[in-house]
C-alpha cells in the first residue's frame, strides 16, 4: 500500500495537482515590496547630476571608459592605441546611451546604480532614464575636456586604479570627501 501512496503522491505532485487537493492551500509565499526613491526637485528636474550622486557617477563613467578602451585594444592585440583610435573610442564612450544607469535608494539613500558600480540589492527599485543618461553623458565629456584624453588614456594603460583616481579622487575630484576613514590609531600598551 505504501509503495502505491508514494507513487500517487509523486505522480500528483508532478502533474501540478494532488498536493493541493489533498492538503489544502499550499503555504502562502512571503510577500516583498520595495518602493520607488523619493526624488527631490533637484533630482527629478535639473540637468546636471546632483552633487550626492557625483562619486557613483564618477566611478560609472571611469568604469565605461575603461571597458571601451580594453575592447579597444583588444582588437589590436592589446598594444597601446594610435592617438586619433583612442580619442574616437573616449567620445564614444561619453556618447552612449548610459540606459544601464538609474538611481535607488539603499538603507534610506540615494545611490547611482548600474554596471561597474558595486552597490546594486536584489529587491529594490531602480529609477533609470528619465535626466540621468544625458546628466552621465555630459559629465563623461566633461572629464575628458577638462583631463585631456592623452592624460586619460595614459592613466587607463597604467590601469583602471590609476584611472579612477584621475577621474574622481584628486584635490577637486567628486569622490575626494568620500574617502574611507582609515582604522582608528591602536592604543599603545604599558610595558610593565
Amino acid at each position: 500500500m505504501r509503495p502505491a501512496l508514494a507513487a500517487w503522491l509523486l505522480l500528483s505532485l508532478l502533474e501540478g495537482t494532488g498536493a493541493q487537493d489533498m492538503c489544502g492551500d499550499p503555504p502562502a509565499a512571503r510577500s516583498h515590496s520595495a518602493s520607488a526613491p523619493r526624488l527631490s526637485p533637484e533630482e527629478r528636474l535639473s540637468p546636471h547630476m546632483p552633487e550626492s550622486l557625483r562619486c557613483d557617477a564618477c566611478h560609472a563613467i571611469a568604469f565605461q571608459i575603461e571597458e571601451q578602451l580594453r575592447k579597444a585594444e583588444g582588437k589590436v592585440g592589446k598594444k597601446a592605441l594610435k592617438e586619433s583610435d583612442y580619442i574616437e573610442v573616449l567620445e564614444r564612450s561619453c556618447s552612449q546611451d548610459w540606459e544601464s544607469y538609474g538611481v535607488l535608494e539603499l538603507d534610506g539613500e540615494k545611490r547611482l546604480s548600474g554596471p561597474g558600480l558595486p552597490r546594486e540589492q536584489p529587491l529594490s527599485v531602480m529609477v533609470s532614464g528619465g535626466p540621468w543618461p544625458s546628466r552621465l553623458s555630459k559629465l563623461c565629456h566633461g572629464y575628458v575636456g577638462e583631463q585631456g584624453e592623452a592624460q586619460i588614456y595614459e592613466a587607463h594603460r597604467r590601469g583602471p586604479a590609476a584611472l579612477r583616481q584621475l577621474l574622481c579622487q584628486g584635490d577637486k575630484g567628486p569622490c575626494a570627501g568620500r574617502k574611507e576613514r582609515p582604522d582608528p590609531p591602536k592604543a599603545l600598551q604599558n610595558e610593565l
